[in-house]
């Protein structure tokens, strides 16, 4: 008889370790561990406890106003807290239930929503976007008539990378913004090349009001906020400014970390970046993206989702984890996916003013992590590497750099 077809969660492992022949998912091989009665090789308890020693003397060495982190592994949360204050000038504690801007860590929430209602067979991945928006224009009118839903999905439109962020952020309105797509140079063919969107991208929300009669946000809501218990997440700056706790967004002025009011612009595109967020929130997001919750989230959502769909070689640049640490990477849908030294990571990261984000996902040791913190500091990114690299037992390196930060006293 023959061997069923690979899932895509196989292809994944398979395309991103450069494997020729699939044995396994690393979910399955986890099942068969633990019915056979294997001890698990790797528990992240341990490691987690000194991650967030480390992201204490974070807030503390560079000086920066705050952070939040949480862990999760085989369906739980391993750990989630706060460090450093919700504002400079009101230094209340930031908890694992304080609520932050996560910015394009929304993205993962528009391609999971997407599949579901690919699932409903309400929307289909390779129907023309036009069909749904008759008005859609781009320069090039062919390249506008042939784009799909899954190309807006993964960044393969055929615009300049961030076609009129520089515009979004001079407070356009979205709907003037999509109006003036057409006036962005095509570069490529839809599907045949890479360049990350917000205002493109965010054409998923109009998709959705045109198949279901239901606002975007509200049906992320309704079928994902409140099935997996995302109590404190919500869209738009009115809803972060009404939270019980939230983190102010800091921005250097004088020397000196300086809270300042969220800006709007971004969240005029509520599919690319409107969500607001705790770390308990996302701790569940993780949880539920790592196949703990098929009554929400079926396995076959996720394996479409997490499909690698387009390369993209300029995420081996950048941070000195990048550069040192990963071999390839690829959008998915909502999803970026890498090769983090021979190992699949499910990875986003996110960045508005005064905030910054970072969450991703081991498949192999069923790990999840996210950061948040409250300003434009890069100096957090580094404890996320470090987690991985003791999840995957690889020769430990200094990404954090605190003598950096004690040179500078």
């Amino acid at each position: 008889m023959p061997a069923s077809p690979p899932t895509c969660r196989q292809l994944l492992i398979a395309i991103l370790c450069g494997t020729a022949t699939i044995a396994m998912s690393a979910s399955t091989a986890r099942a068969d561990s633990v019915e056979s009665g294997e001890a698990r090789p790797y528990d992240v308890h341990a490691d987690a406890r000194r991650v967030e020693r480390l992201a204490r003397r974070v807030v503390d060495e560079a000086r920066i106003p705050g952070l939040a982190m949480a862990v999760v592994q085989h369906g739980k949360i391993v750990s989630a807290s706060g460090f450093g204050v919700i504002s400079t000038t009101d230094r209340q504690p930031i908890t694992a239930d304080t609520t932050f801007r996560v910015a394009s860590l929304s993205k993962s929430f528009a391609g999971t929503l997407s599949a579901m209602l690919v699932g409903d067979g309400v929307l289909k991945w390779d129907a023309r976007i036009n069909t749904y928006l008759p008005a859609f224009k781009l320069a090039d009118m062919k390249s506008a008539e042939n784009l799909t839903v899954l190309d807006i999905l993964s960044h393969r439109v055929g615009l300049p990378y961030n076609a009129l962020d520089r515009s979004l952020e001079a407070d356009e309105p979205f709907p003037l913004l999509v109006a003036q797509l057409d006036k962005a140079p095509v570069v490529c063919a839809p599907g045949d090349c890479y360049a990350y969107q917000n205002i493109a991208f965010s054409l998923i929300g109009d998709v959705t009001f045109a198949v279901t009669g239901d606002f975007y946000y509200h049906l992320v809501e309704k079928r994902l906020f409140h099935p997996l218990g995302m109590l404190g997440a919500t869209y738009g700056r009115d809803a972060l400014e009404a939270s019980p706790r939230w983190a102010r967004p800091h921005v250097r002025s004088r020397g000196r970390w300086t809270p300042v009011r969220p800006k709007e612009t971004y969240y005029r595109v509520p599919p690319a970046a409107g969500i607001n967020a705790s770390v308990n929130d996302l701790a569940q997001w993780l949880i539920a993206q790592s196949g703990h919750r098929p009554d929400v989230l079926p396995r076959s959502v996720l394996d479409t989702i997490h499909t690698p769909r387009v390369r993209t070689t300029d995420q081996l640049r950048g941070a000195r984890w990048r550069r040192e640490r990963l071999r390839d990477a690829h959008y998915a849908t909502g999803w970026r996916v890498m090769d983090y030294a021979g190992h699949p990571l499910l990875y986003h990261a996110g960045a508005v003013q005064g905030y910054r984000a970072i969450m991703g996902i081991l498949p192999e040791r069923d790990i999840g992590v996210v950061i948040l913190w409250n300003s434009e500091s890069g100096a957090p990114s580094g404890l996320f590497p470090t987690l991985l690299d003791k999840a995957l037992q690889l020769p430990a390196t200094d990404w954090l750099e605190f003598e950096k930060y004690n040179r500078l006293r």
